[in-house]
């Protein structure tokens, strides 16, 4: 039942920006990684961005220096704040997040967010 609601997409300018959030819910286990992918139709999913539970981020090539991944661990929520946009940013962003059930039941699972569509265009 654990549930990642990904918002903040729309439109925007090249060289403009948008902050996207990625809310968990639903499960009191322990998030351990986050991710950002994203997909355009017709092509693989990649993934842009993924951050530990200490704060260690990683980035994939083109979004270096222009997004940063963030994460709040008492609101369970992971953030993608993402300057100078351009069309080649253009996807629907799915947030992913894994999970651990601790140490009693020593389980590790993912889930992924619905997407939610960025759209760069002048």
């Amino acid at each position: 039942q654990v549930q990642l609601v990904e918002s903040g997409g729309g439109l925007a300018q090249p060289g403009g920006s948008l902050r996207l959030s990625c809310a968990v819910s639903g499960t009191r286990d322990t998030v351990t990684s986050m991710e950002w992918h994203r997909q355009v139709r017709g092509k693989e999913r990649e993934l842009v961005a993924s951050i530990t539970s200490g704060g260690q981020a990683d980035y994939k090539n083109s979004a270096k220096g222009r997004f940063a991944i963030s994460r709040d661990n008492t609101k369970n929520t992971m953030y993608l704040q993402m300057n100078s946009l351009q069309p080649g940013d253009t996807a629907v962003y799915y947030c992913r997040a894994h999970f651990w059930t601790g140490w009693d039941t020593n389980t590790v699972y993912a889930a992924w967010g619905q997407g939610t569509q960025v759209t760069v265009s002048s």
